[in-house]
């Protein structure tokens, strides 16, 4: 049954995409009530690396047009120094050329260039960066949340008529594949090594020919190495040997991490879709549902402009 107040929304998920979207409608005066299956730090965002990058994610143009948005954010977090775990990095995206970040980046980026032999051996883009430290930052979004008279509700869902709102909100993520129900959302398995930081303070990313990707992020727990991307894996058991494989392609691009004691494994499932989907829908009663989900791996990057996007559509 719907609730009398015709301002209250129910989001359901409890990650990035979920505490951010509930956190812009709290903040614009609406009702919200979060409902997220695990905790907020057991979420699949609670394991993301996280630079700020587009990665993996169509619409393109509407990709970048929530990145850079949620830049101007992540930008503004860091330089109030806030307990948000936003710092503006520097780092080098390897095989990356000039011409591929100066139509969107150009004038965006401060110190935007290519990177010289000293920092990268092969054609990269030197950058700062916002990196963002998720076991800080998850619980900050909570906080800021339930200081704006949200409410976060441990909860499986296995409908969203069961939400007693006359607003949803679809940020499941990976659970939005039988939720809504949507086959075309599929887990990109991750796995990352978290060592302790032999002094590295720049990242890294690369990509082999085979399109694997290699990165190194200095965070205030450690350095975080990776990484995998197994489409359709759903295990979330550390492979040892993955871990190994993870440990030495880092090792030679930085020597100084062979050796690093180990500090923890983490594995994540991206929830991935062919585009992502951000639209409004209708439930079987007639109440509204908006969509949300489909960030793949890039939700951190693109969390605040698909928030306001979403908030938006809420509001008509």
């Amino acid at each position: 049954m719907a609730s009398e107040s015709s301002d209250e929304i129910v989001v359901v998920g409890g990650g990035v995409v979920g505490l951010t979207t509930a956190l812009v409608l709290a903040e614009r005066g609406a009702s919200v009530r979060v409902w997220t299956r695990d905790a907020v730090e057991a979420t699949t965002s609670a394991v993301a690396g996280a630079l700020w990058w587009p990665y993996r994610i169509e619409p393109v143009a509407a990709a970048r047009a929530w990145a850079l948005r949620s830049l101007e954010v992540y930008e503004d977090l860091a330089a109030r120094a806030a307990p948000a775990g936003v710092r503006m990095v520097e780092g080098v995206l390897g095989e990356t050329g000039l011409d591929e970040t100066d139509g969107w980046l150009a004038g965006r980026v401060p110190g935007l260039r290519a990177s010289t032999t000293d920092e990268y051996a092969g054609t990269g883009v030197r950058a700062r960066l916002p990196l963002i430290d998720m076991p800080a930052h998850l619980p900050w979004l909570r906080e800021r949340f339930v200081a704006a008279g949200g409410v976060v509700e441990t909860r499986t869902v296995s409908s969203f008529a069961e939400a007693d709102a006359p607003v949803v909100v679809n940020c499941a993520g990976l659970a939005a594949r039988e939720l809504v129900p949507d086959p075309s959302v599929r887990p990109v398995r991750g796995q990352l090594v978290v060592v302790e930081n032999p002094g590295i303070d720049t990242w890294l990313v690369t990509t082999d020919a085979a399109g694997e990707h290699t990165y190194l992020f200095p965070q205030p727990g450690g350095l975080v190495l990776g990484g995998t991307s197994e489409e359709d894996a759903w295990s979330l058991e550390p492979d040892p040997a993955t871990a190994e494989a993870i440990i030495r392609r880092c090792a030679a691009l930085r020597p100084e991490i062979a050796g690093a004691r180990v500090l923890e494994h983490r594995v994540g499932l991206r929830p991935t879709r062919p585009s992502v989907r951000l639209e409004r829908d209708a439930l079987p009663d007639g109440r509204l549902l908006v969509h949300n989900y489909g960030h793949g791996g890039a939700g951190v990057t693109v969390a605040w402009g698909c928030a306001e996007e979403a908030a938006r559509l809420v509001s008509g």
